[in-house]
């Protein structure tokens, strides 16, 4: 085929996508309103990874899987935009990590609400001004985000699905590498990146930022200062990027949540997260957990906090295989408020990532 032909073959191909794309998106749209009937969230984590693995399964390339769940993203991004008037919450400002696990999560086409605060996040899917909110948990060079912790004391909320997003951090700056005499950096960033910042700028000056967004916004406006921030923020604030990948630590994540107010059903591959309190007597922790050895159950995780009711009382943050609905966790969740002062379920969800 010459380039003629080629091009022809692309817009007949394109024609076709246009008419499947639009037939596809009818059926979502009746499915919407048949849950809109029945009083069901339009939003389904569960359904939206099944949908994405199975396309991934049959994709015979060239297209990379990860481009082609890109696209099918957006696809349900655009259809989810047409069933409901959706507004995502996240911890702002705009084009910082949180807004970038938003958008990954829900695609460009839905409305999103950057909050000043995590508090604030919570609040407003909860008074229903939100439909959905994104706060980070957890980062896996510098551990959990406390505050978010404390916000489920609270809160009636569940975790309806979680993002994992590799963070990626940046040198941008509007100057030369030489002329940078100031390097605006987030506290959580400085941390990821502190070897490198030693190796590289040892003598200037460290000024600490709110966000990653704010650094980048603030580089912006000086030729002689460059700051630390992901690529979203980059582009934002038209400052060029003078390296790549410069976090301490290659395989640095974040591990952000997805609040709102049901949980989806099982998938098969799914994640329970917990909170409890124990009584104080000795042996308390190890008679609460041992539910989880019973039944067989992976726990992947366990942090505590204190409860800020009672001095030294502490709350404990679990999150295990398999989902609240399914029997041997049920049977554990049973045993363990038998041994626990109360046990709350935090969410259980999706486990792809």
């Amino acid at each position: 085929m010459n380039l003629t032909e080629h091009r022809q073959a692309i817009d007949k191909l394109d024609a076709q996508l246009v008419k499947l794309l639009n037939e596809r998106t009818k059926h979502v749209l009746e499915i919407g309103a048949l849950k809109l009937k029945q009083g069901e969230e339009i939003y389904a984590p569960h359904r939206e990874g099944q949908v994405l693995q199975r396309i991934a399964r049959r994709n015979k390339g060239p297209i990379t899987k990860e481009s082609l769940k890109a696209i099918y993203r957006e696809i349900m991004s655009s259809a989810l935009s047409l069933e409901k008037s959706m507004t995502i919450a996240y911890l702002g400002p705009e084009a910082t990590f949180t807004h970038q696990a938003a958008i990954q999560r829900f695609g460009s086409s839905l409305r999103y609400a950057a909050q000043k605060t995590i508090a604030d996040v919570f609040n407003e899917v909860a008074k229903g001004r939100a439909d959905y909110g994104v706060v980070p948990v957890e980062n896996s060079t510098e551990g959990v985000v406390t505050h978010t912790l404390d916000m489920f004391v609270d809160s009636d909320l569940k975790i309806v699905a979680q993002i994992v997003l590799p963070i990626s951090h940046c040198l941008v700056s509007r100057g030369r590498r030489e002329q940078i005499k100031k390097l605006y950096v987030h506290p959580q960033t400085l941390a990821q990146c502190r070897s490198w910042i030693h190796k590289n700028f040892p003598h200037v000056e460290l000024i600490e930022t709110s966000s990653n967004a704010r650094s980048a916004e603030l580089t912006a406006k000086d030729r002689h200062s460059a700051a630390i921030a992901g690529l979203l923020a980059a582009e934002k604030y038209r400052v060029p990027v003078l390296e790549h990948d410069i976090q301490d630590n290659s395989a640095n994540a974040t591990r952000f949540l997805v609040l709102g107010r049901k949980c989806p059903p099982p998938t098969g591959r799914d994640r329970t997260s917990l909170m409890l309190s124990i009584r104080d007597a000795v042996g308390a922790l190890h008679h609460a957990l041992a539910p989880f050895r019973k039944h067989r159950i992976n726990m992947t995780k366990i942090e505590s906090r204190p409860s800020k009711r009672k001095a030294w009382e502490y709350f404990f943050f679990v999150d295990c295989d398999g989902h609240m609905n399914d029997a041997k966790v049920a049977k554990a969740i049973v045993l363990l408020e038998e041994h626990c002062n109360f046990v709350k379920v935090l969410g259980s969800y999706p486990n792809a990532e």
